[in-house]
This record gives structure tokens, sequence and C-alpha cells, in this order.
């Protein structure tokens, strides 16, 4: 028995892909699945701004790839934007402002309905709540996780979008966040009659620190697998280490 860690891997399938957009970008990304059981369930997950480093192996991404499939049963896709660039490589094209994301987030709902992915449920952290928020009400979705949401590409259109579709929205929302804060998120997200705001004491926007990332997972699997919820701290079974400078 072991205690999971920053750098601790668990067993899961893992197969890189490449995702072929309409506007000719081919983006980088990977599927991670239980290792001996089909998914119950499905998180399209999106990243944080690529102009501040964000990629698909911004940590509480990569974590969740690295932990939720063994633990919670859930298959993980992750993959960089146009523009963006992770251990994975580099995706084609430029960050565009959140505009052409729209063809990067279309192309990753097409990999998932192609694979037949049950229950998918978008996971967005920072820039990636944005994409979500403009270009993730899609038929396949169940619904969306916002994980320190700036608000600041998605309009009012979207969230009436979102409203009207009645569809879950559950915003995590760091006490200490830098851009938006848990008051502001309640009072932005009041359009959106179904969303949920949940604010968690001495978190910041990054989620630095197991203790936060932990938290950060916790709140998702408890609305998208809450059978694994709370998640275990620790683990009886095969595993790996990551080069802790990663972690």
């Amino acid at each position: 028995m072991i205690e999971i860690k920053a750098n601790t891997v668990l067993p899961a399938k893992r197969e890189a892909f490449v995702l072929h957009t309409q506007d000719g970008l081919d983006l980088v990304g990977e599927l991670a699945t239980p290792l001996e059981r089909e998914p119950r369930a499905t998180l399209l997950t999106l990243h944080p701004l690529p102009t501040h480093g964000g990629m698909m192996d911004s940590h509480v991404l990569r974590k969740a790839a690295w932990r939720l499939p063994a633990l919670a049963d859930l298959a993980v896709v992750r993959f960089n934007t146009r523009g963006s660039k992770s251990a994975a490589g580099r995706s084609d094209g430029n960050f565009d402002e959140a505009r052409g994301e729209r063809l990067d987030v279309e192309a990753a709902l097409d990999f998932v309905r192609g694979r037949d992915l049950p229950d998918v449920w978008l996971l967005g952290w920072s820039f990636g709540t944005d994409l979500a928020l403009m270009y993730g009400l899609d038929p396949l979705v169940m619904g969306a996780l916002l994980l320190s949401p700036p608000l600041r590409y998605s309009s009012d259109d979207d969230l009436d979008r979102w409203s009207a579709a009645q569809r879950p929205v559950v915003a995590v929302v760091p006490e200490l966040d830098d851009y938006v804060r848990p008051d502001e998120a309640r009072r932005r997200l009041a359009r959106v009659s179904q969303a949920r705001v949940v604010a968690v004491e001495g978190a910041k926007h990054l989620w630095v620190g197991e203790k936060a990332v932990r938290r950060a997972l916790d709140e998702v699997v408890s609305v998208v697998a809450p059978w694994a919820s709370p998640l275990p701290t620790t683990w009886d079974g095969p595993f790996r280490l990551a080069d802790p400078a990663a972690g």
C-alpha cells in the first residue's frame, strides 16, 4: 500500500492520438482509459491559456489522467489546442484568442464521439472553461466542470445557452483566485439557473500542491463519478513514478 503522491502514475491504457481540425491543423493528444474495464464516464479536458504555459500536461489535468482511470473508472481525454506544446508534442497553428479554438473543441468532440466513449463531461481549467462554455454545448455532453473560471472570453449569450439547455454546470472556484473569486463567480453565473459554485478555502488559481489537486479532483469525481467519491489517497497495486520535476 502506497500513498498517492504528486508523481504517482497509476495503471491505465494510454493511447496517443492526433486530432484533425476543419481548417487543416493536427493537434496532439492522449486518451487514458481503465486497464481492465470499460470506462463508466469520460472527461474531455480543456487546458489553461497556452500563452501562460497552459497545455494538456498542466498539472491538474495530467494528474487526472494519471489517477482517474484506475481510481474512478474514467476515460480521460487530453489534447493541446492550436499552438500549444507539451511533452507529447506541439499542435499545429497558433493561439487564436478563443476564436479558431472552436474548431479544436469540435475536433475533440468528434474524436470522443467516434470512440463511443460514455457519459462525456467537459473539464475546463482557466482558459479551458471559456472554451467549454463557448463551444462545448454539444448533444454528446452531459455537463461542464469549470476549474478557476476567469469568464474572460465567454459571453452572457454563452451562459444563456447553457441555462436554456439545463445541463449541469459546476464551477470550482478558489477562495484566493487571481481573476474571479467565489462571490463574483456566483454573480456572473447567476444567469445559468442550474449552475453551482463550489468555493474552495485557501486555494489559488493554479491549484498548486497535492492538497489543492486532491480537492479539485474530488470535486470533479463527486459530479462525474460519484461511485468513486471521495477518492482514495492510497493505492495497493502496480504503479510507477514520473520525474518529480514534472509534478
